[in-house]
């Protein structure tokens, strides 16, 4: 994946497209890589979603055409998307902190929000902790949720938290339970973006699967053999996982010389060793090919 190059296709897709129907799904579509993945990277390297540059760039370009014509709020409001007046209202003056008649008034007032210009200073991420390892496929066992990519920093965490909450109690006497205990279910979480098409990835809270019997309302699934990027993260969650994300996309993935992703999926590695403190040790392992030369 040479990300420098996707971001820079993506953002000429958007421009042409800024008065028609798009959203994230469409660009990564375009772009012809994973939309899980390509939302999250670029978020990480321009500090945006996509859907937010998308909004903002139609809010600054309705300003333009309230102040240099005489179309009528409704006729911009649709041009852009937005389905009553009312709602273009509350969007536009969120954003430029004045209503779409009073910038009639005070083009002084437009907030400028021009095209993202895509420069990226490539480490290959030689600074980063990490090694590259070959890994048969393995199977693990656990708890499968669906989660769109514009809620799911906040809806995974509450999916801890109710996991936490059932199976962190020691002494519980159930099949769930025990298969959580004798599994380690919560060592690894696994985005898995299998359903681009429904427009939503899968999230596991899983432990290694070595045969058995499976409980009602859990999960088996294979994860591929593959060369793995693994980096290490210590210190406490969630900033050191955040922190290390960040870099493996922003720093590392982007002209990597060496490697690309190779798969839509990535794992978050925890380690099972009792707190959360300055030398809790986690990881973020990647699938990758070597690139050829």
């Amino acid at each position: 994946m040479e990300w420098t190059t996707s971001l820079k296709k993506a953002i000429i897709f958007i421009e042409k497209n800024l008065d028609e129907e798009i959203d994230a799904y469409d660009v990564a579509e375009n772009v012809h890589v994973s939309p899980y993945y390509f939302q999250k990277g670029f978020s990480l390297v321009t500090g945006y979603s996509i859907a937010e540059y998308i909004r903002n760039r139609r809010l600054y370009l309705a300003a333009l055409e309230l102040i240099s014509s005489k179309q009528k709020v409704i006729d911009v409001a649709l041009k852009y998307g937005y389905e009553t007046p009312e709602s273009f209202t509350k969007a536009f003056t969120r954003f430029h902190g004045v209503s779409p008649l009073q910038i009639r008034n005070d083009a002084s007032k437009v907030k400028p929000f021009l095209p993202l210009q895509i420069s990226i200073t490539i480490s290959g991420g030689s600074s980063m902790d990490y090694k590259v390892e070959k890994m048969d496929s393995f199977k693990v066992i656990g708890f499968k949720r669906e989660f769109s990519e514009e809620n799911s920093y906040q809806e995974i965490p509450k999916f801890w938290v109710e996991f936490c909450g059932r199976f962190c109690v020691k002494g519980q006497l159930n099949e769930m339970a025990s298969v959580v205990e004798k599994c380690k279910i919560g060592e690894f979480g696994i985005c898995i973006d299998d359903n681009s098409k429904a427009r939503k990835f899968t999230y596991m809270i899983a432990g290694k699967y070595d045969g058995g019997k499976i409980p009602e309302g859990m999960d088996v699934y294979e994860v591929p053999a593959s060369d793995w990027a693994k980096f290490r993260c210590v210190g406490p969650l969630p900033g050191a996982l955040q922190s290390v994300n960040t870099e493996v996309f922003k720093t590392w993935l982007p002209g990597n010389p060496d490697y690309e992703m190779s798969a839509s999926m990535n794992i978050e590695w925890y380690s099972l060793m009792k707190g959360n403190g300055a030398d809790y040790e986690s990881a973020i392992w990647v699938p990758v090919k070597k690139l050829s030369r």
